[in-house]
This record gives structure tokens, C-alpha cells and sequence, in this order.
């Protein structure tokens, strides 16, 4: 949709108010809300906003940035039309002399899909995102009680969110989503919902209003949805599985049909740049304390730098499908993240194979969970940062994060999770206080 499209849309449909939406560099959701005689300003980038109450954005002297709304982005949402219809706008954040703001994590994102272009290639991702239903108490408050005690692929009546997560997925096909696939996860309360990959921008902004939609239409229901990656101890933890593919002249280079397993040099060498930079990019891709309460052995989250066409405990897997679907697919990143900067950093890590032609290491076909350490370290398997702490240091030693975040948001990012760590570092927690204050 065009400028005038989106305006006479506005009108016929009656829209009261446009929702302009951005995104901290954590991957929080923000929005000013306008009305809609406000719509021609808004489309000529003239709304205006404080940058300095976003996070990790800019100073209070620096504070006044404009939206600048991408059109393609226009959507009718199907909620909260008590006072008649609502629409959003994804925008771009721009200082007051009109050049892009560097702190911006879709620019961010932008800047890194440019330099993919520049090699003629076009970056597509379709992520998987789980996610927890729980019962909420009486003031509305979410509690630590699955809504259902499913078990993986159960249907009703064991799946009791059943009806919830259909009210989603039809939600989600109202905004435009094409939903591949939902079912129930192996947790009490867990639950996967795939749609069809795109384009990597696209795709980004698709992921935030994924989350958004499944919040929105769980709390209609009387349940709060949460993307925390491990609600509950001995249960399993919610991944955002993202599966990449590097499209050229409207041909999937990932796939070679002479080649073994017919897996091309460019896959190879992407898969080797992601192997090479992923324990760096966790601070990213798994940005929370409780990230990494996730990735340990037992649960099927990875835990390992490995590669696999066959098993589900490496780290990165290529599955079956070849063709135009030949795709690599990242199982370390979880749904807390800022996708803008995760499938930046997922794309820069992998042209930088490509690019250096980086060989990755032997096939692991053995399921890694069963092999002991000294097993691993035979075969040259080495782990993920085990906490934020660790992965902030990993973070901080690679300097093809600083290249692709750029100067504002590596320095603004880095303070942000090391003022978390050490928030937690600090923190008494409830099980120190059940297991030593009787005792000691």
C-alpha cells in the first residue's frame, strides 16, 4: 500500500486510531497512538517522539526523533475495536534532519540485509516460536499454573488451550500470516505455532507481531501468555528455532543436487561462519538471565557447537527438505529476543563464512546429549556460553558484533546486560533463602 491507499483506507474503514509502532533495543514493543486525522502527517513522517524514554535510544538533549512509518506495514488489527477500528504502522526512527537513527534495531537489521544485496543475495527466515499459557489469578496477574497438562501433539481435552491458540492462529491469518502448523509442546501449557517464512525484515516485524497477537488473544481468554525461555524449573523451555535460507537470481544457493547431501559450498560455508560466531551472538540471540536456565542438557535445547542433517541435539541443523526449501536452521536463539538484531547478527555471522570460506567441523550424527565430556572434546565439540555473564564476555571478544550492531547500539546493549547480570549477581533468591537460612 501507498501513502493514499493507506489514507483513504483509514477513512473508509473508519479507523479512529493508528497505532505507530517501534522497537527498544531489547525488543520491547512501543507505539504512539494517533487518531486518525492525524493519518496524512503521520504518512508525510512528521510525529515526532522522546527518544530518550526508549530504551537504549538516545540522551533528553538529544531527545526529539521522528516516525517515519513504512507503508507495507500497514495492518487493520482484529482487537480492541470498542471504539471502532484500529490499524498500526511499523516504523523506521529518524533524527530531525531526516537520516536514519543508528540506534534503531530495524536499521540495524536494514543495514545488514544492504550489504546481502550488494552480493546479490536475498536473506529468508521462517522462525518457530513456543510459547507458555498460564492461568492468571483474580486480580488478572499471570501465575505459575499451566493452563492444560498436555503433553506433545495431545489434543483435547488434555490440551485445554486448544481453543485459545485456534483463536490465535485465525487472529494471525486476519493480520496476513499464513499459519503452516500449531500444536501442543511437550511442557504443561507449551505451544508451538509456524508460519511461513519470508524475507528477513519482513519476518522480523512478523515475529513482534506474533508475540503480540498471541499475548493480546490469551488475555481475551483469561490466560497470559509469556515468551520467557524457561518459566518453570523441569520443564521445558520455549526456543524461537530459525530456519535461514540465502536466496540469488530467484534460485536457493543452499542447494546443490551434485553435491553430498546435496548441500552447496555457500551452506557449508554459512553454516561455518554460524558455528564461528554463535557463542558471541548469545547475548543477542538469548539475551536474559533466565536464557540459559534453558540451554542445558535434557530438554532438547542446544547445548553444543555441533552440525547435523540428522539429529535435533546439535546446534545447528539442516533438515530433510532440499529444493528451493534447503535451509539451515539456528536452535539456540529463544523468543525473548530482539529479532531485528538476531537475524542481523544470524546473517553477518553467516556471509562472514561465506565470504572467508570458513570449512565447518565434521558432521555429528550421534545424539550429543548421550555422549560424556571426554567424548565431546575427542570430537572437538565445544559448549555455549552457559550464563548471561559468559556470554557477555564471548560478546565483547568478537568484534564482528560491534561491526554489525554498529558503535550506539553494541555500547548501549553491552551496559544494558551487564547492569542485568550484575542486578542478578547480586540478588537473593528464594532458593538460597529455602535452602541455608534454617540450616545456617
Amino acid at each position: 500500500m501507498d501513502r493514499n491507499e493507506i489514507i483513504r483506507v483509514v477513512r473508509e474503514q473508519n479507523v479512529r486510531f493508528i497505532r505507530l509502532q517501534v522497537t527498544d533495543i531489547f525488543g520491547q514493543l512501543k507505539n504512539v497512538a494517533i487518531t486518525a486525522s492525524q493519518i496524512e502527517k503521520a504518512m508525510d513522517n512528521q510525529i515526532a517522539f522522546d527518544g530518550s524514554s526508549i530504551e537504549g535510544f538516545v540522551r533528553i538533549h538529544e531527545s526529539d526523533q521522528y516516525l517515519w512509518p513504512d507503508p507495507e506495514t500497514f495492518q487493520l488489527l482484529p482487537w480492541d475495536r470498542g471504539l471502532g477500528a484500529v490499524a498500526r504502522l511499523i516504523c523506521d526512527v529518524h533524527n530531525p534532519d531526516g537520516t536514519p537513527f543508528v540506534g534503531d534495531p530495524r536499521f540495524v537489521l536494514k543495514q545488514q540485509l544492504a550489504k546481502a544485496a550488494e552480493l546479490g543475495y536475498t536473506f529468508n527466515v521462517g522462525p518457530e516460536c513456543e510459547f507458555y499459557l498460564f492461568k492468571t489469578d483474580e486480580k488478572g496477574r499471570p501465575t505459575l499454573e499451566p493452563n492444560d497438562e498436555g503433553a506433545y501433539f495431545d489434543m483435547g481435552p488434555l490440551d485445554n488451550g486448544e481453543k485459545t491458540r485456534s483463536e490465535i492462529c485465525l487472529t494471525l491469518e486476519e493480520l496476513g500470516f499464513e499459519i503452516e502448523a500449531s500444536h501442543h509442546e511437550c511442557g504443561h501449557g507449551q505451544h508451538e505455532i509456524d508460519f511461513k517464512y519470508a524475507e528477513a525484515l519482513e519476518a522480523a516485524d512478523d515475529i513482534l507481531t506474533f508475540k503480540l497477537a498471541v499475548k493480546t488473544v490469551a488475555g481475551l481468554n483469561g490466560f497470559h501468555a509469556t515468551f520467557m525461555p524457561k518459566p518453570i524449573f523441569g520443564m521445558a523451555g520455549s526456543g524461537m528455532h530459525t530456519n535461514m535460507s540465502l536466496f540469488k537470481d530467484g534460485e536457493n544457493v543452499f542447494f546443490d543436487p551434485a553435491a553430498p547431501q546435496k548441500l552447496s559450498d555457500t551452506a557449508r560455508h554459512f553454516i561455518g561462519g554460524l558455528l564461528e560466531h554463535v557463542p558471541a551472538m548469545c547475548a543477542v540471540t538469548n539475551p536474559l538471565v533466565n536464557s540459559y536456565k534453558r540451554l542445558v542438557p535434557g530438554f532438547e535445547a542446544p547445548c553444543y557447537l555441533a552440525w547435523s542433517t540428522q539429529n535435533r541435539s546439535a546446534l545447528v541443523r539442516v533438515p530433510a527438505a532440499r529444493g528451493k526449501s534447503t535451509r539451515v536452521e539456528l536452535r539456540s536463539p529463544d523468543p525473548a529476543c530482539n529479532p531485528y538484531l538476531s537475524l542481523a547478527l544470524c546473517l553477518a555471522a553467516g556471509l562472514d563464512g561465506v565470504e572467508r570460506k570458513l570449512e565447518p567441523p565434521a558432521e555429528v550424527a550421534e545424539n550429543i546429549y548421550g555422549m560424556t565430556k571426554r567424548q565431546r572434546e575427542e570430537k572437538g565439540i565445544r559448549n555455549l556460553p552457559g550464563s548471561l555473564e559468559e556470554a557477555i564476555a564471548a560478546f565483547k571478544a568478537d568484534p564482528l558484533i560491534r561491526k554489525t550492531l554498529g558503535d550506539h547500539v553494541y555500547r548501549q546493549y553491552l551496559n544494558g546486560k551487564e547492569t542485568e547480570w550484575e542486578e542478578y549477581r547480586t540478588r537473593v533468591s528464594s532458593w538460597e533463602v529455602q535452602k541455608y537460612i534454617g540450616n545456617y
